[in-house]
């Protein structure tokens, strides 16, 4: 990952934080995939993908979220709760980081951006 996606994602868990999310871990990994971002807050364990584009990209970051990285977000979340079991309810959730000029012009958090099939 180059350091603009490192720097969106560490934007994106600061905005978390602010919304009362508690950061569970960074950049999981498994043989399934990978997750940018997992935190919970009272009623959910919440996945996330950050994508952070250009204000003037062809199409919207969670354009970039496709149905075979759905997949793999969702097969690695699920070997996620295999290994840490929990009460919460998962969420799959996607953050745009929207940039000009190389920074940051907005985060916004898309909540429940797609679901398992």
């Amino acid at each position: 990952m180059n350091n603009r996606g490192k720097y969106a994602e560490l934007k994106a868990t600061e905005y978390l934080k602010k919304k009362h999310y508690k950061l569970v871990d960074y950049n999981y990994s498994c043989k399934f995939g990978e997750i940018d971002i997992i935190v919970k807050n009272k009623k959910y364990i919440v996945f996330v993908e950050v994508k952070m584009r250009d204000e003037n990209s062809i199409a919207s970051p969670k354009e970039f979220v496709t149905y075979s990285k759905q997949q793999k977000m969702i097969a690695a979340a699920q070997m996620y709760l295999m290994r840490n079991p929990t009460d919460l309810q998962p969420r799959f959730d996607v953050i745009e980081v929207i940039c000009k000029d190389g920074k940051i012009k907005s985060v916004k958090h898309l909540e429940n951006a797609f679901q398992l099939d």
